[in-house]
């Protein structure tokens, strides 16, 4: 709740404040969210739902009820630096080929987040999940090698905040509902550039993330949602048989790391907690491979 009032009075204090319609969409909560924005900000527009409906559909839902040009999609655990949504604005009004835009996400010390990356395929998976060298174990570009005052091409921008036209969305469809929780971006992003539109980086706008604030406490149902909607893109965008050797690859790893827990009591305490944890993670994927 206080990660959200932040949220929102970083809103308020953009230059672009003035243009902006503000609708906070509240998947059930119990923490006192929804009477919280009615006391503070009855400016903004509240839409309660009766449970967790996840975060498409949440999203398609604020825009279906908004009526603006521009939309932004922000996640509460953020907090938008004086500019950024101006900056952001400008920067699409300006590109008219741009069909998305995000800005220079930050970890809460100041430190760059990683928040673009490639489109997934199934040798990037591969090499992910092995730790093979020359790509991150996020997937993500190397973006602190990037121009940091330019904007920068993508592919791929974190769902935590992008700013996209209203008329890509009318072109190429909202968020796919079927995703329940990650990955629902990676899709719009895919759909926008198969459809032509240009999607940029700019670090001239910046946004903290405090991230993972509201999954730190189901972190093996979210592993296991994580691909899950993996495997869903790939039946989705590269067929049924892309899908199977996806879920072949995800077998052989979680195989990999269960059979070398062993290991992990020779570990220092923290180490082996984490490393304790991973395999119970999955352990947890083995089991719901075949549902998948």
């Amino acid at each position: 709740m206080d990660l959200l009032a932040g949220c929102v009075e970083s809103l308020f204090n953009d230059p672009a404040a003035p243009v902006l319609e503000i609708f906070v969409v509240d998947n059930a909560s119990t923490d006192g969210t929804v009477p919280m924005l009615h006391e503070r900000y009855p400016q903004v527009h509240v839409i309660e739902c009766q449970g967790n409906i996840g975060f498409a559909s949440a999203n398609n839902l604020g825009i279906r009820s908004s009526a603006g040009e521009y939309l932004l999609l922000l996640n509460p655990d953020t907090e938008v630096k004086p500019g950024a949504v101006a900056a952001l604005l400008e920067f699409l009004v300006s590109n008219p080929d741009a069909g998305a835009v995000g800005p220079r996400i930050l970890n809460p010390d100041g430190s760059l987040q990683h928040s673009c990356s490639p489109v997934p395929t199934l040798q990037r998976e591969f090499r992910r999940l092995y730790h093979l060298p020359g790509i991150r174990h996020d997937g993500n570009y190397e973006m602190q090698n990037w121009d940091q005052d330019k904007p920068h091409p993508t592919e791929i921008l974190l769902g935590a905040c992008i700013m996209l036209p209203r008329r890509a969305l009318v072109q190429v469809g909202l968020m796919d509902e079927d995703y329940f929780m990650y990955t629902e971006e990676t899709d719009l992003c895919y759909r926008l550039k198969r459809a032509g539109w240009r999607l940029f980086w700019l670090p001239g706008a910046q946004v903290v993330h405090f991230g993972g604030q509201s999954t730190k406490q189901a972190a093996r149902e979210m592993f296991l949602r994580l691909y899950q909607s993996k495997t869903l893109f790939f039946r989705k965008h590269y067929g049924a048989f892309a899908a199977f050797v996806y879920k072949l690859l995800l077998l052989s790893v979680s195989l990999s790391r269960v059979l070398l827990t062993p290991i992990a009591w020779f570990q220092p305490t923290v180490k082996r907690q984490k490393s304790l944890s991973q395999a119970r993670n999955y352990l947890s994927l083995l089991s719901a491979l075949p549902g998948m």
